[in-house]
């Protein structure tokens, strides 16, 4: 075998393995980054591979959240007993609340109102009635509330009683 052809071999095989270690390692950059030249231009140009040699944090589990619920109740008679419940588990729990409320203020005829969960209510009181209504944020409650006294033709309407009974995050 002739040194020229040896020389032509040698040379082969040398380019061959190069374009196999470069095939198999991404050019001439270094492990975690991509050659975006394949190693074919003079200037290699490398950057990071996203997310190389980084383990994906766990995930958080999702949140669990529990309804709450709130209840009104009122007499509509001469006595005008109030009774309230927030924050209970159920909407029974809160209407059972509210009544006996009510009841121990007096109040011989009372009825719930309002139920409510996982938001507000007001009580609006005017010259002549009452409304209690219920929205996602108290200040919707009242505005809701006093339109309806307005709108009713009453005087003197104000809000009498407010609260929430917002979801508990349980996870």
């Amino acid at each position: 075998m002739s040194a020229h052809l040896l020389y032509r071999l040698l040379r082969v095989g040398f380019w061959l393995l190069c374009a196999s270690a470069a095939h198999a390692e991404g050019g001439f950059c270094p492990p975690g980054t991509i050659d975006h030249n394949n190693g074919r231009a003079a200037a290699i140009v490398c950057s990071p591979i996203p997310g190389y040699g980084q383990q994906q944090a766990p995930q958080a589990p999702p949140q669990q959240w529990e309804r709450r619920w709130g209840a009104v109740a009122i007499d509509d008679g001469p006595t005008g007993s109030f009774g309230v419940a927030t924050d209970k588990r159920s909407k029974q729990e809160a209407a059972n609340v509210a009544m006996d409320g009510c009841q121990q203020q007096g109040g011989a005829n009372c009825k719930i109102q309002a139920t409510y969960d996982n938001e507000c209510v007001a009580v609006v009181v005017g010259e002549g009635g009452y409304n209690v209504p219920t929205d996602l944020t108290v200040g919707k409650a009242v505005a809701t509330g006093m339109k309806t006294c307005r709108d009713a033709g009453r005087t003197n309407c104000h809000v009498h009683y407010t609260a929430c009974s917002l979801p508990v995050r349980t996870r």
